[in-house]
């Protein structure tokens, strides 16, 4: 009889993290670069913007020139010329003037505000009457305001969103150097699997969680390498695990880790060149079989069969280890959490961290969680969930109207 494993706790298998490489970088177009992970500090080699800019129609002004305007004492400026959009003045703004500026237009040297057309009244072409006293510096920008030159644009680590992409644009960034999408293999296993174009015999089940672990993997900003549903054979499993380990940065093999005389995991895992089993067992529930390995610098993951189990291992538990190594900063790899209200009691097993799944319902303005039982069998509970709620290990229970941190799935 075989023994039973050891769990480790969810800290000590984040504290493995370290262990693993960032993976190589590739400079890519900056079209391409959304959700990609910035491989290396980006200084910026100019201010932005790199003329003092007005940011309304109206005119630049020096703004000792409107005080103590009101619609009751208007002011009176004489009109110097005017700009016009991605024009260089070359006029000088002196006491009393002014010049007609847009958005976006550059300010004439001597100008030090913009005071908005609303705010001004045409008395000739040479003059205008100007009713609101404005401060130095009003409807602007200075130079460098935005992004003054040598600081620092992106951080190494940091992920590219749109505005960052925008930012890489206003500095002539016409491709980024990023990190490469790691490669995930997934692999299967199970006797009782049948691929999902096969209609199950009895006894047998359509192979979920390699169409679950890729949408995840994707999601996470890796790409998912398929390799198939293998048979609960030696042999066959060595063969496949050796080949998705070379072609992968990290690999996930489903089904085949808790104790049982036909589980060949762990033995698989233990007898592959240069393996570590970090942890055979996670203090967590569902997915305590849970297992870790590092193989050379890659990680190796043996993961619970039952789909349900399987998600919620790779959202609280993978889902890190593929940020980490696809370069993203820890400062950036984060669960996203509501608060809610518990409609129901919940209790707990202690010992384990608990994962339960919740829908959220909105009850006039205020945000309920609504507790999913079920197996770890049933994907639908994991449809109907919209995230989790977390207990931890010495929590006997959750009583119903207590707030509540949603890990939004």
């Amino acid at each position: 009889m075989k023994d039973f494993f050891k769990v480790t706790d969810l800290d000590q298998i984040f504290a493995f993290i370290s262990k693993f490489p960032v993976i190589a970088s590739e400079t890519i177009p900056l079209p391409d670069a959304t959700d990609r992970i910035v491989a290396a500090n980006i200084i910026s080699n100019a201010d932005l913007p790199d003329f003092d800019r007005s940011t309304m129609d109206g005119y630049a002004v020096r703004a000792a020139s409107t005080f103590g305007a009101s619609d009751g004492n208007p002011a009176y400026l004489n009109i110097k010329g005017s700009v016009a959009m991605g024009e260089h003045p070359d006029f000088f703004i002196d006491s009393g003037e002014a010049a007609l500026i847009s958005t976006g237009g550059m300010l004439p040297d001597g100008a030090d505000s913009v005071v908005m057309v609303e705010h001004t009244e045409p008395i000739d072409d040479t003059t205008i009457e100007v009713y609101k006293s404005i401060a130095p510096g009003s409807n602007m920008v200075e130079i460098g305001e935005d992004i003054a030159k040598g600081s620092i644009l992106l951080n190494c680590g940091q992920k590219i969103r749109p505005q960052e992409a925008g930012l890489l644009a206003a500095f002539g960034h016409e491709s980024i150097n990023v990190y490469k999408k790691p490669l995930i293999g997934i692999i299967s296993t199970g006797d009782e699997l049948c691929p999902v174009d096969t209609a199950p015999n009895p006894g047998k089940i359509r192979d979920i969680n390699t169409y679950t672990l890729s949408a995840m993997v994707q999601k996470t900003g890796g790409i998912p390498l398929v390799f198939g549903i293998v048979k609960d054979d030696f042999d066959s499993l060595h063969l496949i695990c050796s080949k998705a380990l070379a072609e992968s940065d990290m690999v996930l093999i489903s089904g085949g880790s808790s104790v049982g005389m036909r589980d060949l995991t762990i033995k698989i895992l233990s007898s592959l060149s240069d393996s570590k089993i970090l942890a055979h067992g996670i203090s967590i529930s569902p997915g305590k079989p849970t297992i870790l390995a590092k193989i050379g610098n890659k990680a190796f993951w043996g993961m619970p069969g039952p789909v349900v189990s399987a998600m919620i291992v790779f959202t609280i538990v993978v889902k890190p280890f593929v940020e980490h190594v696809k370069g993203l900063a820890a400062g950036e790899r984060h669960l996203w959490r509501l608060p809610a209200l518990l409609m129901r009691n919940i209790s707990s097993s202690q010992g384990r961290t608990e994962f339960v799944r919740v829908r959220l319902l909105e009850k006039d303005g205020v945000l309920w969680a609504e507790p999913l039982p079920g197996k770890s069998t049933l994907i639908n509970t994991m449809v109907k969930a919209d995230g989790l709620i977390e207990m931890g290990l010495n929590i006997e229970g959750l009583e119903k109207g207590s707030e509540v941190s949603v890990i939004l799935l």
